[in-house]
């Protein structure tokens, strides 16, 4: 049997690339900090006997006994509200973790696959964004910590790759949703169908026009599988190429959870992108790989996934303490 390490396993995309790596017929080994992940989402995987977890920083020395032959780092902050609280955490997850991990697939000959994000796009130039455009970010500024981290982490792969010979994979992930992401991370999806179901107006940042696209889970689970299968070193998009603006969007929530909310519009805040489209070109013609599951059909799972929360779930307003993880 195969053994594969899923770093950031208790997170929304981690614990659905347990579940597709047990169901493949792997030893799952997750591991997590619950820095942003929550055990829950790996409840259902307790008894399994081809699951097992480690909970530990992987910005701290990642030891595994025995053989391994791929790892997967998705371990990292993802969201806006917690990178602005967590910056640091966030940087060395992407630097001495991205670090640690190489080590530790150069060390067992494994395969590595690093989980990057469209952010290395910044507030793109150019439009949609294909794999060989170099990005309009601001270093210094908020978002800069995990844009950077994410540039960083690509790069030091590469070097691994380059120097060491390292068996790399890069994947690049565009906005994705689905069942077991956190209510109140700050991204457009859990928030408004949030607000919906708390009956709040749905809250726009900016006037609207900023555009988002959006891949089902089990879309963006597939695509990563594939990469990791292929025999492709450098990044590759992927995500799901159909645009929708902001204010469109929140309609369509409107009209998804039959509310009556009212829209409200707030500041914009600084460095949000105003386009984020993949080019998936390369995807296609590379993992023969494409979204199938239409925005209307995940976005009715995800909202019947959000409407079983308890009521305590709904109605908390902070869902991450940090305190434990912040030293001063």
């Amino acid at each position: 049997m195969k053994k594969v390490l899923i770093t950031g396993a208790a997170g929304f995309l981690g614990s659905h690339l347990c579940d597709r790596f047990i169901k493949e017929g792997y030893h799952v080994i997750g591991m997590d900090n619950y820095i942003t992940g929550d055990r829950k989402n790996l409840l259902h995987l307790e008894n399994n006997p081809n699951f097992s977890f480690i909970e530990h920083d992987v910005s701290e020395f990642v030891k595994i006994d025995g053989n391994l032959d791929y790892i997967l780092h998705f371990a990292s902050p993802a969201s806006p509200i917690d990178y602005l609280k967590i910056p640091i955490q966030t940087l060395k997850v992407g630097s001495l973790g991205t670090h640690n991990l190489l080590g530790l697939a150069k060390a067992k000959k494994a395969r590595i696959l690093i989980a990057s994000t469209s952010e290395v796009y910044g507030d793109p130039l150019v439009h949609p964004q294909t794999e060989d455009y170099y990005g309009n970010v601001n270093t210094i500024g908020p978002r800069g910590v995990y844009d950077e981290a994410k540039r960083f982490q690509e790069a030091i792969t590469m070097a691994y790759h380059r120097f060491h010979g390292v068996e790399t994979r890069i994947v690049r992930i565009f906005n994705t949703y689905g069942p077991r992401m956190r209510l109140n991370d700050g991204r457009v999806i859990p928030a408004f169908m949030g607000q919906a179901l708390r009956g709040e107006d749905l809250t726009i940042f900016g006037d609207g026009s900023q555009t988002r696209s959006f891949c089902y889970v089990d879309d963006q689970i597939e695509g990563i599988y594939r990469l990791l299968l292929s025999d492709y070193s450098y990044p590759v998009n992927i995500g799901n190429p159909h645009e929708i603006s902001i204010k469109d969007f929140a309609e369509e929530i409107i009209k998804l959870t039959g509310t009556n909310q009212k829209i409200v519009y707030k500041e914009l805040p600084i460095d949000d992108p105003l386009q984020r489209q993949p080019d998936i070109s390369l995807a296609k013609k590379l993992l023969n790989w494409q979204p199938t599951v239409e925005r209307e059909q995940g976005m009715k799972i995800t909202f019947d996934y959000f409407k079983s929360l308890t009521a305590d779930e709904l109605y908390r307003s902070e869902h991450k303490d940090f305190t434990n993880h912040i030293k001063k």
